[in-house]
């Protein structure tokens, strides 16, 4: 006869990993709501409030009108060098990817970047699962989206450094700039460090990735699922393949990157341009730091694409640099509409259609 408490301890079991498991959807759903709720009290207090409170709509859509038909062309242009440079930083990291294809993976992630929280994160995994389902190979996404991942982190957070040094160089300072860049020195140093480490030698890849696979082991146990697949030894093939890519394509990876970067800025300085905002009220080095400082208050995860907070802030320091307020909100708000629904539209253009036409990759 079988003792009653043995079957009902398996039960008891199940149930509890039934309750666990409804208590952590609960959490990740009341967190999603308090993410979107402070998105939306961000976004509506910066569009309603502050912006209306330096320069009435009015007056903005007033100094909008006045942009001549030539700046228009140039605008039209920059759009368009803004957009066709974000492929080429994947044809360097993924060798066979072809240009309209990697122009789809960017624009498909970077859109549904601007439009969900989570800032890079969201990018990343959107061109993971279309290049897997693509029929890439695990290893090579995942390379490439590790390299293009870090170089653009490198260049965001790197520019500042270089802005502030432009602007001392230039006979100005601003402290707002000299915060971010120290922040940006910061993170620059701790990316450089970490991807050094980990390309130095095989025994460390392997300690780190052994390390790694048992933290994400037990972080997937808290969640009832089972162990990781990868172990130190994949770390150290991952290395090796870094090591050989970077050899090969580390200039036209970086040389890809900073047009893509640059290719934003000068839709900025055309924007600044566009509406009266000449070199005396805010020059290049001004202008150049005002957008750096942009880019990084961009990269924070608080809400969709940024939205909001980078208005506030280049808005903020293209009126410190010496802009009028209604120029400053014209160009902030000209600025982030050329370099967003351009994107937004082909990105999500391409992310509904972006199983109708897979690409043939044997490279790759």
């Amino acid at each position: 006869m079988s003792d009653p408490n043995t079957s009902e301890e398996p039960q008891d079991e199940l149930v509890r990993q039934e309750l666990d498991r409804a208590h952590a959807k609960r959490r990740k759903g009341r967190n999603r709501l308090i993410g979107i709720a402070v998105a939306a009290v961000v976004i509506g207090g910066v569009f309603l409030f502050v912006l209306p409170h330096i320069a009435d709509y009015k007056d903005v859509w007033n100094v909008i009108q006045g942009i001549t038909w030539q700046w228009a062309v140039g605008l039209a242009v920059a759009v368009v060098l803004n957009v066709v440079t974000s492929a080429p930083p994947w044809m360097a990291a993924l060798p066979g990817l072809g240009f309209l294809h990697a122009l789809r993976v960017t624009q498909a992630s970077t859109a549904l970047t601007m439009v969900a929280p989570g800032g890079a994160a969201v990018g990343m995994a959107t061109s993971y699962t279309m290049l897997n389902a693509w029929g890439l190979e695990d290893r090579a996404i995942g390379l490439a989206v590790l390299v293009t991942g870090v170089w653009n982190q490198l260049v965001i957070f790197g520019f500042p450094i270089i802005a502030v040094a432009a602007l001392v160089a230039d006979g100005g300072r601003n402290t707002t700039l000299e915060w971010v860049a120290l922040i940006g020195l910061i993170v620059f140093a701790v990316i450089v460090t970490g991807f050094a480490i980990g390309l130095q030698s095989a025994r460390l890849a392997r300690k780190f990735g052994d390390k790694a696979a048992a933290v994400a082991t037990w972080l997937k146990h808290l969640v009832d699922k089972g162990p990781v697949r990868w172990t130190g030894e994949t770390f150290v093939r991952f290395r090796e393949e870094a090591i050989d890519l970077l050899r090969r394509r580390w200039h036209v990876l970086t040389l890809g990157v900073l047009a893509n970067h640059l290719t934003v800025f000068v839709l900025m300085v055309f924007c600044l341009r566009s509406i009266g905002i000449t070199p005396a009220h805010v020059d290049i080095v001004e202008a150049f730091a005002a957008w750096s400082i942009a880019r990084v208050l961009g990269s924070l995860p608080i809400t969709p694409g940024g939205l909001g907070i980078v208005e506030l802030g280049l808005t903020g320091m293209l009126v410190a640099f010496g802009a009028s307020n209604s120029q400053a909100v014209a160009a902030t708000l000209l600025y982030r509409v050329l370099a967003s629904v351009p994107t937004l539209l082909v990105g999500l253009v391409a992310a509904a259609t972006w199983k109708l036409h897979k690409p043939r990759i044997a490279a790759a």
